[in-house]
C-alpha cells in the first residue's frame, strides 16, 4: 500500500498579510486550489488534503479574518469580498500559481470566483460544493441578512450575532444532516473558537453586510462560466437552509455539461460524505484536466 500524501502547514507573506495555508501532493500535479467559507478556514478540506495528494497538488489558505491567517495591524485591512479576492489573487502569485482546479464553497465562492475574472485562463476547472453563484440559489436562512441589507440598523446588525455563537455555529454544521454522529466536533469547536478572537464578531458582521455586493456579480460569474465552460462538477448538500438545491441546478444553464449532484446532507457537506466528494473528483478531473491545458 503507497503512503497516505503528508500535508503540510505553512506561512507567505502576500499583500501584506500573513497568509496560513495547507499544502500536499506534488507541485508538478494538477493543483486543486480550495477556498473555503463561513465560519470556517482550510481545516474544512482535511479530508482531500490527505486523499487527494496523490494525484493533485492541493493548495487550501486561510481567508484573512478567518483560520490561522495573521493581518497584521499596521495593514490596516478593511474586510470586503473584493478585498479577499484580491488577497486570494496575492496568494496565488506569491506561490505561482499559473493553473488551477478551482474548488469554492459558501464565501470562497464569490471570493475565488473574483479571482477567476481577473485570472479566467488560469483556471481548468471548476468544483462548487455549496458555492452559490445563482439569485435562485439564496435560501430563507438569508432572509435576517437581507433585512440588514435593506436597513442597516444597529438593530439588524445585532440580530445576526446568533450566529457567530457556539449553538449558531453548531447549527450550521447540523441542519439537514440525517446522521450527525458524522461530524467531527472540533471542527465546529475550532471554528467558534477562533470566532472569539477579538474584533473577528465585528469582521463578520462587516461581511455580512459586505455579501449584498455579490449578488451584483452573479451576473459576470455566470458569463464566466459561459465563455470558459471549463469541466464543472457541482456537488451540494440538498437541505442547505443557506443556498438551496436551485442554486446548483443553475450552473446547468450557462454549462450544460456542468455534472450536478444532490447530496442528502446540509451546508458542510465535506462533513458527512467526503469520501462521495473525493470520488467524484477523481472522476471529473484526473484524466480530463492537464497543466497547461
Amino acid at each position: 500500500m503507497s503512503a497516505r500524501p503528508s500535508v503540510h502547514h505553512r506561512t507567505v507573506r502576500a499583500d501584506g498579510v500573513d497568509i496560513f495555508y495547507r499544502e500536499s501532493g506534488d507541485a508538478d500535479s494538477p493543483t486543486l486550489l480550495l477556498v473555503h467559507g463561513f465560519p470556517t478556514s482550510s481545516h474544512m478540506y482535511r479530508h482531500l488534503l490527505a486523499e487527494l495528494g496523490d494525484r493533485f497538488h492541493v493548495v487550501a489558505p486561510d481567508l484573512p479574518g478567518f483560520g490561522f491567517t495573521q493581518v497584521p495591524d499596521e495593514r490596516r485591512y478593511v474586510h470586503t469580498f473584493d478585498a479577499l479576492g484580491e488577497t486570494l489573487r496575492a496568494f496565488v502569485e506569491a506561490l505561482g500559481l499559473s493553473r488551477y482546479i478551482l474548488y469554492v464553497f459558501d464565501y470562497g465562492a464569490p471570493v475565488g470566483l473574483r479571482l477567476a475574472l481577473h485570472l479566467p485562463e488560469r483556471v481548468a476547472g471548476l468544483v462548487s460544493q455549496n458555492g452559490n453563484a445563482y439569485l435562485d440559489g439564496l435560501g430563507d436562512a438569508f432572509g435576517p441578512t437581507r433585512q440588514y441589507w435593506e436597513n442597516p440598523t444597529p438593530e439588524h446588525r445585532d440580530a445576526l450575532r446568533g450566529i457567530l455563537t457556539l449553538d449558531g455555529t453548531r447549527w450550521q454544521y447540523e441542519h439537514g444532516v440525517r446522521d450527525t454522529t458524522l461530524i467531527a466536533p472540533e471542527a465546529w469547536q475550532l471554528d467558534h473558537m477562533l470566532l472569539q478572537r477579538p474584533g473577528v464578531d465585528e469582521i463578520q458582521l462587516d461581511l455580512f453586510y459586505d455579501y449584498r455586493n455579490n449578488l451584483a456579480l452573479y451576473p459576470r460569474f455566470q458569463q464566466f462560466f459561459r465563455d470558459r465552460l471549463v469541466p464543472t462538477l457541482v456537488i451540494w448538500g440538498e437541505h442547505d437552509p443557506f443556498f438551496t438545491p436551485a442554486g446548483a441546478r443553475a450552473f446547468q444553464r450557462d454549462n450544460p455539461d456542468a455534472h450536478v449532484e444532490l447530496i442528502d446532507t446540509g451546508h458542510f457537506a465535506l462533513e458527512t460524505h467526503a469520501g462521495l466528494i473525493i470520488q467524484r473528483i477523481r472522476e471529473t478531473f484526473q484524466s480530463d484536466v492537464r497543466r497547461g491545458a
